[in-house]
């Protein structure tokens, strides 16, 4: 990934297939269509309320506010999962005790079968993607890529103090 420009007097090209987002998209995005058989078709959610169940099956009841951070996506599309799960029975909505403004949310029972059902075909799938890396490798792609998200979110919040 070599960007130094070759005559010296410009920035260097963009090179698509080896620029960081762009890889880190695609990569994102057929992992992501991987895991999405294992939901779609049978429990017809989308991968945006997949990612709310997800986090929910791992955790206990949380706000949307926690549930925007938790699964990175802005508050919108938090917002139209949730309504969606809560249309399908999947999760529900209860008034926060201590702050009437914002709503507890949870798994129904219907949405936590639905998580146990996803969650052996997730992890199989995820174990078949990363057959030929060694444990090492594993290791070394998880903090490379946990590396990348702080430092991705912190110039976020870098640049967002900015405005």
């Amino acid at each position: 990934m070599n960007r130094m420009p070759e005559s010296g007097d410009g920035p260097a090209g963009l090179s698509l297939p080896d620029y960081l987002p762009y890889r880190l998209s695609v990569a994102s995005n057929h992992v992501s269509a991987l895991i999405t058989r294992a939901y779609q078709d049978r429990f017809g959610i989308s991968i945006w309320e997949w990612r709310v169940v997800a986090v929910l099956g791992g955790t206990q009841p949380m706000t949307a506010q926690a549930l925007v951070e938790a699964t990175a996506m802005d508050k919108v599309t938090v917002s139209r999962a949730v309504r969606s799960l809560v249309d399908k029975a999947y999760v529900a909505r209860k008034r926060h005790h201590s702050d009437g403004r914002s709503a507890m949310v949870r798994l129904t029972e219907a949405g936590r079968t639905m998580y146990d059902e996803i969650v052996p075909s997730a992890l199989e799938l995820e174990k078949t993607l990363l057959e030929g890396f060694s444990v090492e490798e594993i290791g070394q792609m998880m903090s490379v890529l946990q590396a990348v998200e702080a430092k991705a979110l912190a110039l976020t919040t870098q640049r967002s103090g900015d405005d």
